[in-house]
């Protein structure tokens, strides 16, 4: 089970680095690291267990933050956000996004950094993704809203980019042209 002290922080080398595919099919290695990535979250949501194991809620989690240079993540929102999307993701990709941006009106988290990072995070409106699931099957779906900007933080996390490299750092909350705020209630 991966607890907070699992995750490795912002300035450790293994964040800001390109993670490799992952080669199908899975090491059972991969399973428990993408099996491991769903608990976490799935785990982070629930009262009961942020107690109990002093866990940071978040809805989603990248192979790297645990310190495997991997391309996998976890997202999961539970059935409270108003999102139905649990998705272990292998190998991602974005195959298409809008030109329309979105952005959360409240700045992102990230369990791999401790302190509050304010500031407008632009990200794309709307993406069409492909990913494998554990089972090596190819996957695609559209996104949206919190769901779109939660696949896009992680993904960068598989290309050794923090959500604060996009904050605009001279004006960190400068309107963000053709976008659009989105309201959330969980942390990345």
């Amino acid at each position: 089970m991966i607890l907070m002290k699992d995750i490795i922080r912002e300035g450790h080398p293994t964040l800001r680095q390109r993670a490799e595919e992952v080669k199908f099919p899975l090491s059972t290695e991969d399973k428990k690291t993408a099996k491991e990535l769903m608990e976490y979250v799935v785990n982070s949501q629930n009262d009961e267990m942020i107690e109990k194991y002093d866990l940071r809620p978040g809805v989603g989690i990248a192979a790297p933050q645990v310190n495997i240079p991997k391309r996998i993540f976890a997202i999961h929102f539970d059935e409270h956000s108003g999102e139905d999307l649990s998705i272990i993701a292998i190998n991602p990709k974005i195959v298409s996004h809008s030109v329309e941006k979105s952005y959360l009106a409240s700045g992102e988290g990230c369990l791999s950094v401790d302190r509050s990072v304010p500031g407008y995070v632009p990200r794309h409106a709307r993406i069409t993704v492909k990913a494998f699931d554990i089972e090596g099957t190819e996957y695609k779906m559209r996104l949206k809203g919190l769901p779109a900007i939660a696949f896009q933080h992680e993904l960068d996390h598989l290309n050794g980019v923090m959500f604060f490299d996009h904050i605009n750092p001279d004006n960190p909350f400068a309107e963000i042209d053709n976008a659009v705020a989105v309201a959330r209630e969980t942390e990345e």
